[in-house]
């Protein structure tokens, strides 16, 4: 990820469409885990390992342990259910989430160390998810927000996503509007969320590509509807 810290003991990726799907639930599934085996694989993580979730665009975020190794890893009714984010301190336990318009969230503390991955919506981001997950990391791990780090992955961008006038009740930052229109930027919001939780703004790395923008490369909800495949965000301490 451009910027994100260089560090050794940390892996962290997003996939794109060229790694196809890697939802077991959405889209055209029948390569799906044949996908993750590869996508996985070359990032040196056993694709059985991996902690899934069945993201409900809720706040709930979970603290993985090593007994959730390979929730949801290989059939899509195992996954941790009604949560949309994790954080662990645990060794070569692969967390994920799966997005397609959605942004992802990598926050990761080199101190303690720890790290935390969050699925965001507009839902999870009006309900301040990302601040539930540093604060969780807080009381776990005794994380300091200000030596967190934070990144994005590829998500519809303001330049994209319409949305209603009911938006203005819930978000005073990512707005934008072009004549009668409303847009919405999921990554400006979560910015805000992380400066607000106390992550320094020197700690938070750019947003990623627009999803709808750059179809060729990402699935779009938007774009395609329901049936598109989800890319994968994964993250990783060694």
């Amino acid at each position: 990820m451009s910027g994100f810290p260089n560090e050794p003991n940390l892996i962290i990726a997003f996939s794109g469409r060229k790694h196809g799907n890697m939802s077991l639930y959405y889209g055209e599934t029948s390569e799906a885990l044949n996908n993750r085996r590869i996508f996985l694989s070359s990032l040196g993580i056993d694709y059985r390992d991996l902690v899934c979730a069945r993201q409900i665009h809720g706040d709930s975020i979970r603290y993985v342990t090593e007994e959730d190794r390979g929730s949801g890893a290989s059939a899509y009714g195992g996954s941790i259910a009604d949560t949309d984010g994790f954080i662990t301190d645990k060794k070569n336990i692969p967390i994920s989430v799966f997005t397609a318009d959605c942004l992802s969230v990598f926050i990761y503390d080199p101190l303690t160390p720890s790290i935390g991955l969050v699925h965001c919506g507009w839902r999870s981001s009006k309900a301040r998810i990302i601040s539930k997950a540093i604060g969780l990391m807080q009381e776990k791990f005794n994380a300091r927000p200000d030596n967190l780090y934070a990144g994005f992955g590829s998500s519809i961008r303001g330049c994209c996503y319409e949305v209603s006038k009911d938006f203005k009740e819930y978000f005073s930052d990512g707005l934008s509007e072009e004549g009668t229109r409303l847009y919405l930027d999921l990554s400006e919001v979560n910015t805000k969320e992380l400066l607000v939780a106390g992550v320094k703004k020197e700690h938070i790395f750019p947003p990623q590509a627009c999803t709808f923008c750059h179809n060729d490369e990402f699935f779009s909800f938007r774009k395609e509807g329901p049936a598109c495949g989800r890319m994968i965000s994964v993250m990783m301490l060694k």
